[in-house]
């Protein structure tokens, strides 16, 4: 007959691997278009989906959003934070939610917040919704913008 004892390093191993299941195996919560990405305090939020390039004058954001109220677009920047909140409506309203065999289109409001990579002039940022994409030009400020050091040569 064997004894068994009490490990406290085992089991807190095992708590370990419990959480690392957890977090690996997130299924549906990783989505970026998961419904529970337009409920407030539930999610991280990923909509929409944005690219953010830039070259020596502008920051670019292109933000994947179709099916967007275009009137219900909101674009703010405050400092070094660009925010985007909007609404995407549902396809069809009368259709009753225990209908749906499946229902990967979410819908309702969105907010979306990024932390901007340099320092944009607020004033003159603009934004195109065209063909179900975002794209907004942020311009850097002066001092964000790359300056040329000339070497001099002895």
């Amino acid at each position: 007959m064997s004894v068994s004892f009490w490990d406290p390093l085992r089991e807190l191993e095992a708590i370990r691997r419990q959480f690392d299941r957890l977090f690996s195996n997130t299924g549906e919560w990783d989505r970026p278009f998961s419904r529970i990405s337009f409920l407030p305090g539930l999610a991280a939020r990923n909509y929409p989906l944005m690219n953010v390039s830039e070259d020596k004058d502008n920051v670019y954001v292109e933000a994947l959003a179709p099916g967007l109220d275009p009137d219900t677009l909101q674009i703010s920047v405050l400092q070094d934070t660009l925010r985007i909140s909007g609404e995407k409506a549902a396809l069809n309203d009368n259709i009753k939610p225990e209908a749906f065999h499946r229902r990967e289109r979410a819908a309702g409001k969105f907010v979306r917040t990024m932390a901007l990579p340099v320092e944009v002039n607020s004033d003159a940022v603009s934004a195109e919704y065209k063909n179900g994409i975002l794209v907004i030009t942020l311009p850097k400020t002066e001092k964000a913008k790359p300056k040329q050091i000339q070497v001099t040569v002895n």
